[in-house]
């Protein structure tokens, strides 16, 4: 697993694949099969792409902290 920094979102890449896997004989990429690869076989919420591959990537959230519970916490 590694990560990835982009435009101040982190992200965890889960799987890198060459463009050229998604591209057809006349050099253009099948954007579906990007999608279909997001959304239905990895399971991430983004794809970037750099100058060779593909990153099927899930965008690490920011941290919340919710004062209610950490009140509640100290309390106990």
């Amino acid at each position: 697993m590694s990560f990835y920094k982009h435009n101040d979102k982190y992200y965890i890449i889960h799987r890198q694949i060459r463009i050229a896997d998604f591209t057809d004989k006349e050099g253009k990429v099948n954007l579906d099969l990007v999608k279909e690869g997001r959304d239905s076989i990895f399971k991430v919420d983004h794809v970037l792409r750099n100058e060779t591959h593909f990153l099927f990537a899930e965008t690490i959230q920011d941290a919340e902290i919710i004062e209610e519970m950490v009140g509640e916490a100290h309390s106990e």
